[in-house]
């Protein structure tokens, strides 16, 4: 394993810069969309992604539900690319979130929702790919250039800009204070001491990842890192659902990481990863709380619901050094490349 680090683990530790340019640069942008929310008052938002964005998708569907109270539905972009198939959004909004911003896929579905009435956000790090210029509002995540196939520093501005969206439609301050903090906490995240977990991955076969709510997101983007980093089958389970047919593979030693935010399911969350281990897994949890003998103690924004994102920075971290200890390249997957362009 070379002491080099990876271009993974240094555009992890550019998440927070990332961040704090997207909140400087974007205040007009949220107002706008803001606005847009609050004049055609939406019965539904769509979105539509694939891989990580996808994930930052279902961290937003968590965040706007909650705090604006409308239904948040994904809609996959082969109902448009390769069914054809019309969408009836009128008064909706539509919300594509790309890396890239160039896959035929996900600027048809765009195209589609905006046929059908809906008025379309472009989340995306290229602000004039073709998703950006086709779209209605184009709100830039300022990541920069991201170079290893693993999107870190992308998916967590994403997720970032998501929960600016949902802020901007509920006009909660306590969710605006956290988004003003996530940079710091993002930032400190990045010394945060994962070793006592590497043990527990470096030579496993399989393993859960899971969260409730907004921290079941970032599991499953944590499963998908496990998959194309360190070629570890990982599967992303609601802690909920973990409880019924999936905990019958769970015994001796078996993996199970774990993102416990401090909020309302602070309490069933711990219960669970209890009942796990009392089956015999190995559990360990990323949390500003101690929810068990192995937890990543995570640095805190004072909002529970934004926290898993700052929780996935030092997972971030951990995978990276597994993959490497796997003797694999976290940049560079050899079956993956950096921007799919999919039908």
């Amino acid at each position: 394993m070379t002491d080099t680090p990876s271009l993974m683990f240094l555009e992890t530790a550019e998440a927070a810069d990332a961040v704090e340019r997207l909140f400087a640069r974007e205040a007009g942008t949220f107002a706008e969309i803001g606005r847009v929310i609050a004049e055609r008052r939406p019965a539904v938002v769509s979105t539509s992604a694939r891989g990580s964005s996808d994930h930052a998708a279902s961290f937003f569907k968590y965040l706007f539900e909650i705090h604006a109270g409308i239904p948040v539905a994904s809609i996959g972009p082969s109902v448009a690319s390769v069914y054809d198939a019309p969408l009836k959004l009128d008064r909706a909004l539509h919300v594509t979130i790309s890396q890239s911003g160039a896959s035929p896929d996900i600027v048809a579905a765009q195209a589609s929702a905006r046929k059908g009435g809906a008025v379309t956000v472009a989340v995306v790090n290229v602000a004039d790919s073709p998703l950006a210029q086709a779209a209605d509002i184009v709100l830039p995540i300022h990541a920069g250039p991201e170079r290893s196939v693993a999107a870190t520093k992308s998916f967590i501005a994403s997720a970032a800009a998501l929960a600016g969206i949902a802020q901007a439609a509920s006009g909660d301050e306590a969710l605006a204070g956290a988004l003003a903090r996530l940079p710091q906490a993002l930032s400190s995240a990045c010394d945060v001491d994962w070793s006592p977990v590497l043990p527990i991955l470096s030579g496993a076969a399989s393993l859960y990842t899971a969260g409730r709510g907004p921290g079941f997101a970032i599991a499953l983007e944590a499963a998908l890192k496990a998959k194309e980093t360190a070629q570890l089958h990982a599967e992303a389970f609601s802690l909920a659902e973990l409880m019924h047919g999936p905990m019958q593979l769970v015994d001796k030693g078996f993996p199970i990481i774990a993102f416990v935010p401090e909020d309302a399911a602070l309490a069933s969350s711990t219960d669970s990863l209890e009942k796990l281990r009392r089956l015999g897994a190995r559990v360990a949890a990323f949390s500003s709380r101690e929810v068990g003998e192995i937890t990543v103690a995570t640095p805190a924004t004072g909002h529970g619901q934004v926290d898993p994102l700052v929780a996935l920075v030092g997972y971030y971290r951990l995978i990276e050094r597994v993959a490497r200890e796997r003797g694999l390249n976290p940049d560079t997957p050899d079956k993956l490349k950096k921007v799919t362009e999919t039908i």
